[in-house]
């Protein structure tokens, strides 16, 4: 029996994040956009601004018979730097926030997953992701959608979305398709 579930997840680059995310199992789709702004039908040019309050987000779209929800968020906290506020690398703006979107049943997993990733102190420095009340989820454009499958070769997947698929596949090879 499937039970779909789904949440918004920001950690920088959404196509870091969506690359991450889709290799799972139980993964239905992570798919890139923009939550948390103030601005109706963002486009990636208008977000890229910082003006819209927008962040680059995927939307998990996952089996939670497969894959739960403090899983998820296991891999999300140990995938992007949840230390670094308004930035990750050198991707700097509010719109690469670390933050997470749900309800009030997602906020409370999320609170207890941070507050477990903290105590580890595996990054050596305070979380500062922002946990938040749900939002509408902007879809991006089609070009940001798998980029990092359609684009390997490019200079940034090669330099900053690459190591971050590596790590990920290496800390999660039980958890690939």
């Amino acid at each position: 029996m499937t039970r779909t579930s789904s949440i918004i997840l920001g950690g920088g680059c959404f196509w870091c994040v969506e690359a991450i995310f889709n290799g799972l199992r139980g993964i239905i789709s992570a798919k890139p956009g923009y939550a948390g702004g103030h601005t109706e039908h963002p486009d990636y040019k208008a977000v890229c601004t910082g003006e819209t309050g927008h962040a680059e987000v995927i939307q998990v779209v996952f089996n939670s018979t497969e894959i739960s929800l403090e899983d998820i968020l296991r891999v999300f906290f140990t995938t992007h730097d949840p230390t670094q506020l308004n930035r990750q690398g050198n991707d700097i703006g509010t719109q690469y926030r670390s933050v997470i979107f749900g309800d009030d049943a997602q906020q409370a997993i999320a609170r207890t997953i941070r507050d477990e990733i903290a105590e580890q102190n595996i990054w050596g420095a305070p979380l500062v992701t922002s946990i938040e009340g749900p939002a509408h989820f902007w879809e991006a454009e089609e070009s940001h959608h798998d980029y990092f499958a359609r684009n390997p070769e490019t200079a940034y997947c090669a330099a900053v979305v690459a190591p971050k698929v590596a790590k990920a596949r290496k800390l999660y090879r039980d958890r690939l398709k």
